[in-house]
C-alpha cells in the first residue's frame, strides 16, 4: 500500500508471469469464454481443493489461489458489482495484480481472470474506481513508478488498457528534490468536466517524528496530465498522531461528505464533514472508527467503497488473519489468510450520524430457520440454547437488557466451554456526552444549564476472543470494544453473523464489530446467553444456517 520508491526510469521488465487473455466485446461471447477460460478453472480447481478447510469461510469472499490483500476499485457497472482487490496469482505469487469477481445480488461471488497486470510498475496496488457513461476508470498505485490509470468498457470489465503505458502521477527522478506530496493509493472523482484524484499520504517532517494523517488532491482534464492542488482536509482533530491516510475514498452520503481512509497504525476509519466546491478541500466535523484495535491479528483492514446510487455508500474491507501469516518469497498453492468482510451499506440518519447495515441478498444464504419467543434471563446464570448450534449461521437477536449492567452472548461454544467467543453488551458503561451549550454570557449561566442538558450515555458493544481457540499457533487479540447509544425507547438488537472463521457482530444498524476466529474443536458449535448483575430479557431470537456461496 504505502511505497516510498524513486526512481529515473523504469530499467526493469516488470511483465506478469500469469497468463493474459483478450475477450470479445460483447456479453454473450464474454460469458461464453470465461466458461472455459483456463484460469477461471484453476481457480474454481483451487477452490475445491481448499474446501476441506475448516476455517475457510462458507459465505464471505476469499480469494480462490493464494492470500488476498486490499479491496481495489469497488463499483456498479451495466448490472453488476464488480470488486477488485490485490490477489499474488500462483504463476507470480511475490508481486500484487488485481484479482477480480462479479456478483448480481453482493453476496454470491463469481470468479473471473485477473484484471490488472503489472508492467511498467513492479506491482499493481491500491486504488478506486470511477464508472462515467460509456467505461470505467481505474486509478491505482504501481510500486516503483508513482500512480497508474486504466479504463475498460466492456461488458464484464475484462479487457483493460493502461492510459499511455506509463505513470500520470510519477515519482521524482533521484536527480529531482522531494515532492511535497505523497503518491500512494489514489481515489478518483468527477466534478463538471474535471477530473479530481486523491492520494494517500503523511505529513512529512511531522513534529513528533511520527506519521500524520494527510491526503494530496490533484486535478485534470484528461487523465494524463495532473496539477497538484494542496492537502485535502481540514479540521482533522480526529485522526491520531501515528495515523497515515492510506486508501482514501472520497463520495457524498446524504447532504455531507465521507472520507475513508486505512491507517496502518489504527486500521479502518472515516471523516465526516462539508466539501467546498470552490475551495476543493474539504472540512471535517465528525469521525469514527471501523474497528477498535490495530488491525493485525484478526482486524478489519482497509476499505473500497462505491455509491448505491441512492445517497448512501456500500463499503467492504479486507479483514487479517489470526494464524501466523506464510512469509511473501515463500509463497505456494495452499495459503491463504486474509477475507473479505460482508457488503455493508453506509447512510445517514435524520442527526447526520452514520447507519451501517449487511448488504446484499442475505435472505438467499439462509435454511433451516429456528426461532425462540421472549424469555426471561435469570441473573448470573449462562441460559445454553439448545437445538441452536453451528459455525456457519446468522442470529438476530433483540434483548431488553433492564438493568442488567452486561448482559453477553457465547457462540462458537463447546459443550464444557473448552472453546467460546463472547459478545457483550456493557449497558450504559460507555462515555456520557451534553449536548452542545448554547451562547451564554457567564460561566455560572453554563454551569448551571448544564445540570438541565440531557446526558447522552453510550453503551458498549465487544467481542472477547480471548478463549475463542485452544490451537496454539493462534494469535490473541484484545477485546474489540465500541461505542453505541441505544435510546431509552430502544431493544437492543444483535444481528450476529458467524462463518467458520469471521464474526461480525451489528449493533441497532449503528455499530458494527468483526474478528477473526479459529476454534479447533469440531463441537465448538453452541450458543448461550447471560444476564450479569440483574434479570435480563430476551424478546426474541431468529437463527438461520447459512448456504456455502462456492458450491
Amino acid at each position: 500500500m504505502i511505497s516510498k520508491d524513486k526512481t529515473s526510469k523504469n530499467k526493469h521488465d516488470y511483465t506478469s508471469l500469469a497468463p493474459q487473455y483478450t475477450f470479445s466485446e460483447t456479453l454473450e461471447a464474454q460469458l461464453q469464454e470465461i466458461e472455459s477460460n483456463p484460469t477461471v478453472l484453476q481457480m474454481a480447481d483451487a477452490r475445491k481443493g481448499k474446501a476441506s478447510d475448516p476455517h475457510r469461510p462458507y459465505y464471505h469472499f476469499i480469494d480462490s489461489e493464494n492470500m488476498l490483500n486490499d479491496p481495489n476499485g469497488f463499483c456498479y457497472w451495466q448490472g453488476r458489482w464488480h470488486l477488485f482487490y490485490q490477489a499474488y496469482p500462483p504463476e507470480d505469487s511475490r508481486r500484487a495484480h488485481w484479482g477480480h469477481a462479479i456478483s448480481d445480488d453482493l453476496i454470491h461471488w463469481r470468479d473471473l481472470p485477473y484484471a490488472i497486470y503489472p508492467n511498467p510498475e513492479e506491482e499493481s496496488y491500491s486504488g478506486g474506481a470511477l464508472v462515467e457513461k460509456d467505461r470505467v476508470v481505474v486509478v491505482y498505485h504501481g510500486t516503483k513508478v508513482g500512480n497508474m490509470a486504466a479504463v475498460s468498457h466492456d461488458p464484464l470489465l475484462l479487457n483493460w488498457e493502461k492510459l499511455s503505458g506509463k505513470p500520470i502521477i510519477p515519482f521524482a527522478r533521484e536527480d529531482e528534490p522531494p515532492l511535497p506530496y505523497g503518491i500512494y493509493d489514489p481515489c478518483i472523482w468527477k466534478k463538471d468536466e474535471t477530473y479530481y484524484c486523491l492520494n494517500g499520504g503523511i505529513l512529512p517532517h511531522a513534529p513528533s517524528g511520527k506519521h500524520i494523517r494527510a491526503n494530496y488532491l490533484f486535478r485534470s482534464k484528461d487523465l494524463a496530465h495532473w496539477e497538484y492542488l494542496h492537502q485535502f482536509v481540514e479540521g482533522d482533530l480526529f485522526t491520531r498522531v501515528g495515523d497515515d491516510g492510506s486508501c482514501p475514498y472520497f463520495f457524498p452520503i446524504g447532504d455531507r461528505h465521507i472520507l475513508l481512509i486505512y491507517s496502518h497504525l489504527s486500521g479502518g476509519q472515516y471523516l465526516l464533514g462539508d466539501y467546498d466546491q470552490k475551495s476543493d478541500k474539504f472540512l471535517a466535523t465528525a469521525h469514527g472508527l471501523f474497528n477498535f484495535g490495530p488491525s493485525n491479528p484478526s482486524g478489519l483492514h482497509a476499505p473500497s467503497a462505491t455509491p448505491d446510487g441512492k445517497g448512501g455508500i456500500i463499503v467492504i474491507f479486507n479483514m487479517n488473519p489470526g494464524k501466523p501469516s506464510v512469509n511473501k518469497d515463500a509463497f505456494v498453492n495452499k495459503i491463504w489468510g486474509q477475507i473479505m468482510t460482508l457488503p455493508r451499506h453506509l447512510t445517514l440518519d435524520e442527526n447526520n450520524e452514520l447507519k451501517m447495515e449487511p448488504a446484499g441478498d442475505i435472505e438467499s444464504l439462509r435454511y433451516g430457520q429456528q426461532q425462540i419467543a421472549k424469555t426471561v434471563l435469570p441473573a448470573n446464570q449462562e441460559v445454553i440454547l439448545e437445538k441452536i448450534e453451528g459455525n456457519a449461521m446468522e442470529l438476530i437477536i433483540e434483548l431488553d437488557p433492564k438493568d442488567a449492567p452486561m448482559v453477553e452472548v457465547n457462540v462458537l461454544r463447546s459443550p464444557n466451554k473448552e472453546e467460546f467467543t463472547r459478545i457483550t453488551f456493557f449497558n450504559k458503561r460507555g462515555f456520557k456526552y451534553q449536548k452542545p451549550l448554547p451562547n451564554l454570557n457567564s460561566s455560572v449561566n453554563v454551569i448551571s444549564s448544564a445540570l438541565a442538558i440531557p446526558i447522552r450515555h453510550e453503551s458498549v458493544i465487544s467481542i472477547d476472543t480471548s478463549y475463542s481457540s485452544i490451537l496454539p499457533e493462534v494469535l490473541s487479540r484484545a477485546p474489540e470494544s465500541a461505542p453505541v447509544v441505544i435510546e431509552s425507547n430502544e431493544r437492543l438488537q444483535l444481528h450476529i453473523f458467524i462463518d467458520r472463521s469471521v464474526i461480525e457482530v451489528f449493533v441497532n444498524k449503528k455499530q458494527c464489530v468483526a474478528v477473526r476466529v479459529y476454534p479447533g474443536r469440531k463441537d465448538s458449535t453452541g450458543v448461550s446467553l447471560r444476564a450479569q448483575g440483574q434479570a435480563a430479557e430476551l424478546s426474541s431470537l431468529h437463527c438461520w444456517q447459512m448456504k456455502n456461496i462456492y458450491e
